[in-house]
């Protein structure tokens, strides 16, 4: 999330606070948006990541948006400052990046909802604080050095907040909620392909409750 240049609507907690997991979604139907946000709400992860990874992206951001009013939705894997606009305009409540450069940072922060711009590197970190963005996703987490690389960054950098996400499991997830500088991790282990190819939400309910009861 940026810093109070960009307000927010959460105005009680931090997006980082809404649930110890952000389900990182990716839709190739649109048709699938609703079912299986309200599945992922009633297991207790009312933060939705959609990935504009397709082309069914917007018209799901769209679609959970105006029917779901419960969950919060956002857009992840914004590229440009073209999509981070856009994003909002269809009901994105926040947006995520895999990584940052100043005109994107510009142009999320831009739309007046929070974002996650993504780091990989402590320079990266340091540079989004002079910024004054303290709250960042942490991409690819596992690859780019896991919890440790994390723990170490908590004591000379307090004031940064991270969600990781990339590699990330129902194993390796409670590893990283254990971290003072972790808010919540991004997953997918919530959305098996069998289960979402089959419809079947039920499914997904579960296996998000059991991800909503994590803890550090």
């Amino acid at each position: 999330m940026t810093s109070a240049a960009s307000p927010s609507p959460f105005p009680d907690s931090s997006l980082l606070d809404l649930a110890p997991v952000i389900p990182v979604v990716v839709l190739e139907d649109a048709a699938d948006a609703v079912p299986l946000a309200r599945a992922l709400v009633a297991g207790g992860l009312p933060a939705i990541e959609v990935t504009l990874r397709t082309a069914a992206a917007p018209e799901a951001i769209r679609a959970i948006a105006s029917e779901v009013p419960e969950a919060v939705v956002g857009a992840g894997t914004v590229l440009t400052p073209e999509q981070a606009g856009s994003a909002v305009a269809a009901g994105a409540r926040f947006l995520v990046s895999p990584g940052w450069t100043d005109r994107l940072l510009d142009a999320m922060r831009a739309t007046g909802v929070p974002c996650l711009p993504g780091v990989s590197t402590t320079s990266e970190v340091v540079a989004l604080l002079e910024r004054g963005v303290t709250e960042m996703k942490f991409f690819p987490a596992e690859a780019a050095g896991g919890t440790a690389y994390l723990k170490s960054l908590a004591s000379p950098l307090p004031q940064a907040r991270f969600c990781p996400t990339g590699g990330i499991d129902e194993a390796r997830a409670a590893g990283y909620l254990a971290l003072p500088n972790v808010g919540c991790v991004g997953g997918t282990w919530m959305l098996p392909g069998e289960a979402l190819a089959a419809k079947d939400f039920s499914r997904v309910q579960r296996l998000a409750e059991g991800a909503a009861a994590l803890h550090g």
